[in-house]
């Protein structure tokens, strides 16, 4: 058996997740071919990447959000076009996309079965939780940006069947959890001076490790330490600490709540995956603001007060969910649909 596996470089968490994923597959396929597209990413893949592409990538911008400016001006429509003409998705058994869309849409094009196996998948079920507004393009934008055939998602709970709770990195489940007082903190979104400024007079006895990705020096600020982004240190930091504060993304949530940290998270603005997860974990009873500003200080020297973390139980279930998916990946018949993309 031939695999494609292709995965969304844009953040860390798809590259996370695919470090336990891929390993699996080559153990259940003759040949698996990894395919990255995005921006470069923070976390190095210990096996080899066959492809690398532009694709349709989002920028992180400072102030809370993407950067949709940036984030145009690296759609690159003709080189897209020119990728997914060219990638030989016909030449593999089974092409599987962690919402990446080079691949996706290369299926499509040419009438081929594509599985989606992603967080995304799992955010777009019917019976996974919804922010209290309503986001149509945003939805709309989820569900298109890497169509597939079949889907099989990860989310913070098991809402139905098809969903299976996170991918928990090994090197997260061989960690022995300690409480050294410091809260961990990862907003991207969030450039250095913003954070420091608001976190360092929030509590003078409070210690923060705030890693960041606009840093390249690590720096001291009175009881607010900046880190640039490593995987080795982000991960130490987290084990060891007494809270994460966080983005409202999925890896870094889902092993804060595995570690048994507590958490309050601040989701991305104009960002309908994260408002959908942060509306997923405020069921669950983990606190959310939306920026921030005093009012959100406010519930943020709360919950070091006298937030408690959530009790979860995502067993290691990451090999039968690929057993399932590729007893079930046989061809089907799609047909060619012709391609429309907008920009």
């Amino acid at each position: 058996m031939r695999l494609l596996y292709a995965i969304q470089g844009t953040g860390n968490g798809h590259l996370s997740r695919a470090l336990d994923i891929v390993p699996l597959l080559q153990q259940r396929a003759e040949q698996v071919d990894v395919l990255v597209s995005g921006p470069p990413a923070d976390i190095e893949l210990p096996f080899p990447v066959r492809y690398r592409c532009h694709g349709l990538g989002f920028i992180f911008g400072k102030k809370g959000g993407i950067n949709f400016v940036k984030t145009f001006w690296q759609l690159n429509s003709r080189a897209f076009l020119r990728e997914l003409n060219e990638l030989p998705v016909h030449t593999y058994d089974v092409v599987i996309s962690d919402f990446e869309p080079v691949s996706a849409w290369a299926c499509r094009r040419r009438g081929l079965p594509c599985v989606a196996l992603s967080h995304q998948a799992a955010v777009l079920s019917d019976y996974a939780p919804l922010p209290p507004a309503p986001d149509p393009v945003g939805r709309a934008v989820l569900r298109h940006y890497a169509p597939a055939t079949r889907h099989y998602g990860f989310h913070f709970q098991r809402y139905e069947p098809h969903i299976s709770t996170p991918v928990i990195r090994q090197q997260v489940r061989e960690l022995t959890p300690t409480n050294d007082g410091h809260y961990t903190v990862y907003l991207p979104a969030f450039d250095e001076e913003t954070l420091v400024s608001r976190l360092r007079y929030l509590s003078r006895t409070v210690q923060w490790h705030i890693f960041s990705k606009h840093s390249r020096l690590e720096a001291q600020h009175g009881n607010v330490r900046v880190l640039p982004i490593s995987g080795a240190a982000f991960t130490d930091s987290l084990a060891r600490s007494a809270g994460v504060l966080c983005g409202a993304g999925f890896e870094t949530p889902a092993e804060a709540l595995y570690l048994g940290k507590k958490l309050l998270v601040v989701p991305m603005k104009q960002q309908y995956e994260q408002a959908c997860n942060a509306a997923a974990l405020a069921h669950m009873g983990v606190p959310v603001v939306k920026n921030l500003k005093d009012k959100s200080l406010a519930v943020l020297d709360h919950w070091l007060q006298y937030g408690r973390s959530v009790p979860v139980e995502y067993p290691n279930e990451t090999a039968t969910v690929l057993d399932t998916m590729l007893l079930d990946a046989g061809r089907s018949e799609v047909g060619p649909l012709p391609l429309a993309l907008s920009y």
